[in-house]
């Protein structure tokens, strides 16, 4: 199955490479890169990723929705916004980090849903939608095919909590044992 990664510029790096080295760790797993356009892709940190335009992607997988300092601009883009609920809506999951939630809550796909997101922004992000019932103090949230995750490291504690959900608890901690990392399973 694809793991659809959508990048913008100034997205976040750990956002999106924290859970990648996760969700890497599953042979059924395709890792893809995608933006609006294709090309080029600058994080907040000038790592720059190489994408495909997110219209060749096989949109059935899973979507993947990183924040960063970009969200703040693309929350109001009405283009992006469309496109991006496409994609959610045909994904058979969403599992949007940090301030990725924002956009995901501009789609309007999570309205009467829970959600959370960085702790440090989450006014703003509770702005852009007063629809959501939006958690605080929590790592991250389920909401039938929606994950979401408060800021940065809160998004591998998340990509985590979905491979748990997707397989079972133990290849969960095999994962977080390999990679070093010590898993916080607060989930509201």
């Amino acid at each position: 199955m694809d793991i659809n990664i959508l990048l913008f510029d100034d997205f976040e790096v750990l956002d999106v490479f924290g859970p990648v080295e996760i969700l890497a760790k599953i042979n059924e797993y395709n890792l893809k890169y995608y933006s609006i356009n294709g090309g080029n892709i600058k994080s907040a940190q000038d790592t720059i990723i190489v994408t495909d335009n997110i219209n060749i992607a096989d949109q059935k997988g899973i979507l993947v929705i990183p924040g960063g300092r970009g969200t703040r601009t693309l929350v109001n883009n009405s283009t992006f916004i469309s496109i991006l609920k496409a994609a959610v809506q045909e994904s058979i999951y969403c599992l949007a980090i940090c301030t990725g939630s924002a956009l995901l809550a501009k789609t309007g796909l999570l309205d009467g849903r829970d959600a959370t997101s960085n702790i440090k922004a989450f006014d703003w992000v509770k702005s852009t939608n007063q629809n959501v019932n939006w958690i605080e103090n929590t790592r991250w949230v389920v909401d039938n095919k929606y994950y979401t995750s408060a800021g940065v490291s809160a998004g591998m504690d998340m990509t985590l909590g979905f491979i748990k959900d997707r397989f079972d608890k133990q290849t969960a901690l095999e994962v977080a044992e390999y990679i070093e990392y010590t898993w916080d399973q607060t989930c509201s």
